[in-house]
């Protein structure tokens, strides 16, 4: 591990109520591992009773619409963004959730329950190879089981049924 501020090697030290954590000696400081910010997005259309599902080019399984959170951005901000540019479609509402440590890419996903504009979408062919608009129970069938998303997805049509968007 290096110093992401000026490249020197790091050395573990005890940091005291946090344990062993990367020290730089050139800055004499501790260096919390970065890691970064995305959001998972479970699409609703207005009546409330589809999710739109995504297949990204590479993947067979179905996963919920996610990107990564911009420096200087939000999270509010980053989903229309998202959802524009891979979907061409405008966000009506949104409701965040809760959020979840996905290991496999080093980010905290923060999960949210998205409607959007009805109407047709436009994908990204550069990102995604296929979407389709699901009911929740054949949403539940799609999903990647034991994934992030599966558990971004029943979280929120738990929320839906508990509370409408």
């Amino acid at each position: 591990m290096y110093c992401q501020d000026c490249g020197e090697k790091l050395t573990l030290r005890f940091c005291e109520g946090e344990g062993l954590v990367p020290f730089c000696n050139r800055c004499n400081g501790f260096k919390f591992p970065p890691f970064s910010c995305a959001v998972s997005m479970t699409v609703i259309n207005r009546t409330q009773d589809k999710v739109l599902l995504a297949k990204h080019n590479g993947d067979e399984d179905f996963v919920l619409f996610a990107g990564y959170v911009k420096k200087g951005e939000s999270a509010e901000k980053a989903i229309p963004r998202e959802i524009k540019e891979e979907l061409s479609l405008s966000t009506v509402k949104l409701r965040y959730l809760s959020s979840r440590y996905h290991d496999p890419r080093n980010v905290l996903m923060l999960g949210f329950v998205v409607m959007v504009e009805n109407g047709d979408y436009v994908l990204q062919p550069s990102e995604l190879k296929d979407a389709k608009w699901c009911t929740f129970d054949e949403a539940k069938q799609l999903i990647r089981k034991g994934s992030t998303a599966e558990y971004f997805l029943h979280l929120a049509l738990s929320e839906l049924k508990r509370k409408p968007l």
